[in-house]
């Protein structure tokens, strides 16, 4: 039997067809989360701001704002940045999904789909976006990485890494959205301010430089085949 989640778990589920939304709070109850509800795109923003939750299970379209709309304002709000999401889509084509994971989201799931399943990807989204402890405002920590951002220093296993301002700047893209992918578009847009259409191999040159600075630590730093980069939320496991 698996242990109760947290009782601060709360899951926000948005969806406009008012059976799916029945079945997945019910499922997510049951399986001990407090759930939320809405039905448009609007109303999951103002009750993410309000409320926080810990993760929303998002249909990707809604009437009005789509679900990928949603999913942009979420990432682009400082308030809900870091919220993980759930993909609920009817649509299996690659490129929706390429999109949603683009954009921030750290999982998707296609209609119809078992409600078992979803309560398990919950789950495991939430324990593995959960794991970096935040030991200040300033400070992240991410198993052996630590990672200060008002100093703009970088420590792993206590010692100094020396890296340059681009370097930090993309470590720290990477660990602030920690378990979600970052495509090399949005890397671009983000950390050089380039255009994110430019062809060029600049992201994975300099992903090659920071894991071999970071030494161990570098293999946080996962690439995701046709997307992009990740950062793992915790330390992989030695055996």
């Amino acid at each position: 039997m698996n242990p109760a989640p947290p009782a601060a778990d709360r899951i926000l589920v948005v969806d406009d067809e008012p059976e799916i939304v029945a079945l997945v709070a019910y499922h997510l109850a049951k399986a001990g989360y407090r759930v939320a509800t809405a039905a448009s795109g609007s109303d999951a923003l103002e009750v993410a701001r309000r409320e926080r939750p810990s993760l929303i299970v998002l249909d990707l379209m809604l009437p009005g704002m789509s679900g990928f709309d949603v999913l942009e304002q979420l990432r682009a709000d400082e308030s809900t940045r870091e919220v993980a999401v759930l993909m609920l889509t009817a649509r299996r084509e690659e490129p929706d999904r390429i999109r949603g994971l683009s954009l921030g989201a750290d999982d998707y799931l296609t209609k119809p789909f078992s409600p078992a399943e979803l309560v398990l990807r919950v789950g495991a989204i939430l324990r593995r976006t959960g794991s970096a402890t935040p030991v200040s405002a300033d400070t992240l920590v991410i198993g052996p990485l630590h990672i200060d951002r008002a100093a703009m220093t970088v420590r792993v296993d206590g010692q100094d890494v020396e890296l340059t301002p681009t370097e930090f700047k993309l470590l720290l893209t990477l660990a602030e959205r920690r378990g979600r992918v970052q495509g090399r578009g949005h890397l671009l847009e983000t950390v050089w301010e380039a255009a994110p259409d430019i062809q060029t191999r600049t992201v994975d040159m300099h992903v090659q430089r920071l894991r071999s600075k970071l030494g161990a630590a570098g293999e946080l730093i996962e690439t995701v085949r046709g997307f992009g980069y990740r950062l793992r939320a915790s330390a992989p496991r030695l055996v």
